[in-house]
């Protein structure tokens, strides 16, 4: 039933709260399993996705009060959660480190809390998951509207029909932009083929982006080895390029390797692409080894690049 005026429209979005928080079980003193309450597995997750924060940023970007965030910093610290060193512009600041037992524990939290979304959706139709996620996304970007982002990026898990998307963009994008010939979409469409019969969702992933609801850009997370993760097929249409697109699915694909266990990651590229190489070397990965060859119709420089997780 609709509910009319603004008296009626803010009882509707606080029981639409209510309803939310219940749901998710974000009401309870610990999240999920874990020994850890929803504002310290916040905290968790803002570290886990960004370098060297600054306690004060956190507190800012999670509303958290000044107090309650330095015990949660200081019960952190105590469990060999995180590494703090005073920032050199205010020794009276800290920048705050995830140690490698940190991420660990984060990576157990995030599993959990993954597979509790996997619980719920699977008791709804492929239909009804599909309507849920397609109005979360409505709820966000009306409430996203004014800031100052151009255009809202979302990055989604890969879906039937995604993999043909790749291959024919891939295939398209390299021959205008460089003249390769369809040798290369052949063997992007020997990854894709290959990613999806081999597909492990505990150990790879592919990440679609998208903008206004469109596909723009992919990256695909593989195993390398055991503990070495591989960065493959990164690509962004033109028409979002700027947008920021490139760098959220590096390091989408970054953190998504940590999460899953590795300790190293690699890439292969070629020295003529320029912007991608610029985009890994702001994530961290270092150029380690050069090899020429004749690939996609052309003489190539192959380049491996590697940085540690």
């Amino acid at each position: 039933m609709p509910i009319d005026g603004t008296d009626g429209q803010i009882a509707a979005v606080r029981a639409f709260n209510r309803f939310y928080t219940r749901k998710l079980g974000v009401l309870d003193q610990h999240l999920g399993n874990s020994p850890f309450s929803l504002s310290e597995a916040r905290v968790l997750y803002e570290l886990a996705h960004r370098d060297d924060l600054a306690a004060k940023e956190i507190g800012t970007e999670l509303g958290l009060d000044p107090g309650y965030l330095s015990r949660i910093v200081q019960s952190f610290d105590e469990k060999g959660l995180i590494t703090r060193k005073p920032l050199p512009a205010d020794r009276r600041q800290y920048q705050l480190s995830l140690t490698a037992k940190g991420r660990q524990t984060f990576a157990r939290l995030n599993l959990s809390s993954q597979n509790e979304i996997a619980a719920m959706l699977a008791e709804l139709s492929a239909g009804d998951a599909t309507r849920l996620t397609q109005a979360m996304a409505t709820i966000e970007t009306v409430l996203e509207q004014g800031r100052s982002q151009p255009a809202s990026v979302v990055l989604r898990s890969h879906r039937v029909g995604d993999m043909g998307w790749v291959i024919a963009k891939q295939g398209a994008a390299y021959a205008a932009d460089y003249n390769w010939d369809i040798s290369y979409e052949a063997l992007v469409a020997e990854i894709c083929a290959q990613f999806i019969r081999n597909y492990d969702a505990a150990r790879e992933h592919c990440w679609i982006a998208e903008v206004d609801g469109e596909p723009v850009g992919s990256i695909f997370l593989v195993k390398a080895a055991d503990e070495i993760a591989k960065l493959r097929l990164l690509q962004v249409e033109k028409r979002a390029r700027g947008l920021g697109v490139g760098r959220a699915l590096v390091q989408q694909c970054i953190q998504g390797a940590r999460e899953r266990g590795y300790k190293r990651m690699t890439l292969w590229t070629q020295s003529i692409l320029v912007a991608a190489r610029g985009i890994y070397r702001s994530a961290g990965f270092e150029l380690v080894a050069t090899k020429p060859h004749h690939s996609f119709g052309h003489d190539l420089v192959g380049e491996t690049w590697e940085r540690d997780l």
